[in-house]
């Protein structure tokens, strides 16, 4: 948690700005609230390397030196943070760090650094060889180091929108190894918009990289986490409700909140969404989880995951243009009650407590707004189930069931054909029968749900691949040409075979 000034200076960053953000976030209860870090971001250096080839901070921006504000920080109660590159230059056409890894790792380590984002741009080639071993060069170089620094890395954002998605999920089986946090996608966007996504606004770009972080949950554990972006909740077009939802979905994500802002001018209205406690807590949360995605039709995402101490969310999404109300029920969140057990509830929002057994309404929530609630047992633990959508993490097609025992992947329309029970035993069930299980078909047939009677055929074993392997064949499900569900051959991590699961299902 902390600050970033890439999306609202860009190059424009200096010493005032740090000391004065620094200054406010003390005096206006952020770092109170856990934002206790500030990162500088590109263009802080000069072009050139001095006559021993370490780095330069650039004088004019910061006249005092590096060390002198990493002091300042520290004697303040914050951290702070720096940019390199893992090329020849950074992305602001500034000197990179490549063939310079131990001196500049060094160089930070003086100055009173403990956390590095390493950006990707102008690398030796684009392939993802060349990445996983200059990043992988890093990551000896830094835990290597008296004090290891923090890692940041940004090398699956340079493999996310290509028509094949294999490097990207290569990229990503390597970087949680290396470090503790990756920045998967674009940047979120930038005041100068064009310079990135012309003709777009901020909702897009909040709801593009969201989307991007919900297919890639499998790989986030405690000491590694997804980062889908700063929280640039300044910017011109955003709606108190799209900011507010920018930090409920990052935060039930368990995704870093790093604002990137003009913070000393933020409002009243702002630092006090900014700081409610109870949802930085989820983003906090001891078990780093993932919330995974129960349904979505279009207008409704509902997500859910395992909180410490035996508590369970439940964040809704209105992606509509119009206030409405929504019920989930808790079998969707995968909580197994007998409907006469209540469960206490906190609106997270509002601090409102309430009593349920069966269901939960979400109330008049605005257009791109965000209800989060958490769900607590009176009396006995609660009994979870993990439950929610199956897809395709490149079609984002949703695997559905039908009445006759056929299955097929089709457009996500959030109905209980396409919510999923994901049992110890490897069961997979859908939330229209229990009784009926997914079923293997054997090498290149089609997969079928049928009555469960607990052979092979219907344990299913789900791996850091993104593939679900079939007990009896050892083959993948894949989404076949026309929405078929068939069972082949596993192929390396192809877009045809990496599937999302619902939060707790056992990762092998």
């Amino acid at each position: 948690m902390g600050y970033n000034d890439w999306a609202a200076e860009f190059c424009a960053l200096n010493q005032s700005l740090f000391t004065d953000t620094a200054d406010f976030m003390l005096s206006s209860g952020l770092q109170k609230a856990g934002y206790n870090r500030l990162n500088l971001d590109d263009c802080w250096q000069l072009h050139d390397r001095a006559a021993n080839g370490s780095f330069q901070w650039d004088p004019e921006k910061f006249p005092n030196g590096i060390p002198w504000l990493a002091k300042y920080m520290n004697d303040r109660g914050f951290s702070l943070g720096i940019y390199s590159d893992a090329g020849n230059k950074t992305c602001g056409g500034y000197m990179g760090s490549l063939g310079y890894e131990e001196l500049d790792a060094a160089t930070f380590a003086s100055w009173g650094i403990d956390y590095l984002k390493l950006d990707g741009c102008n690398m030796p080639d684009p392939s993802e060889k060349t990445y996983k071993q200059i990043y992988g060069r890093w990551h000896g170089v830094l835990e290597n180091l008296a004090q290891p620094l923090i890692f940041s890395e940004s090398a699956p954002a340079y493999f996310a929108e290509a028509e094949n998605l294999t490097d990207w999920y290569s990229v990503m089986d390597w970087v949680p190894k290396y470090g503790q946090l990756a920045r998967h996608s674009r940047d979120t966007l930038v005041f100068n918009s064009t310079l990135y996504w012309p003709n777009i606004t901020g909702w897009d770009s909040i709801m593009f990289n969201y989307g991007q972080n919900v297919r890639l949950a499998r790989y986030q554990k405690p000491g590694y986490f997804n980062d889908p972006d700063f929280l640039n909740v300044d910017h011109a077009n955003y709606t108190m409700a799209e900011k507010m939802s920018h930090f409920a979905l990052w935060s039930s994500l368990s995704a870093p909140l790093i604002i990137s802002a003009n913070v000393p001018a933020l409002t009243k209205d702002d630092i006090a969404y900014l700081t409610n406690t109870d949802i930085i807590a989820v983003d906090q949360d001891p078990l780093g989880l993932q919330a995974t995605l129960v349904s979505q039709d279009g207008t409704w995402d509902v997500l859910t995951k395992d909180l410490a101490g035996g508590d369970r969310l439940l964040t809704i999404l209105n992606r509509g243009n119009f206030t409405a109300n929504y019920t989930v029920s808790l079998a969707r969140v995968g909580i197994i009650s007998d409907n006469t057990v209540p469960y206490r509830v906190k609106n997270l929002w509002t601090g409102t407590l309430s009593h349920v057994s069966n269901q939960i309404t979400a109330t008049l929530v605005p257009s791109h707004g965000t209800a989060v609630f958490r769900i607590q047992a009176l009396g006995n633990p609660i009994k979870v189930v993990p439950t929610g959508m199956i897809f395709n993490t490149f079609s984002l097609n949703c695997l559905t069931a039908s009445t006759n025992e056929t299955l097929s992947w089709t457009s996500c329309i959030g109905s209980d054909s396409q919510v999923w029970q994901v049992a110890a035993d490897g069961t997979v069930r859908s939330l229209v029968n229990y009784s009926q299980c997914l079923t293997d078909g054997g090498f290149n047939s089609t997969a079928t749900i049928t009555q469960c009677s607990f052979d092979q055929k219907q344990s299913w074993k789900y791996h850091l691949s993104g593939n679900l392997k079939a007990a009896s064949s050892r083959m993948c499900l894949t989404e076949a040409d026309n929405g078929l569900v068939q069972s082949t051959a596993c192929g390396y991590e192809t877009n045809e075979q990496v599937i999302a699961l619902p939060g707790g299902v056992e990762i092998w």
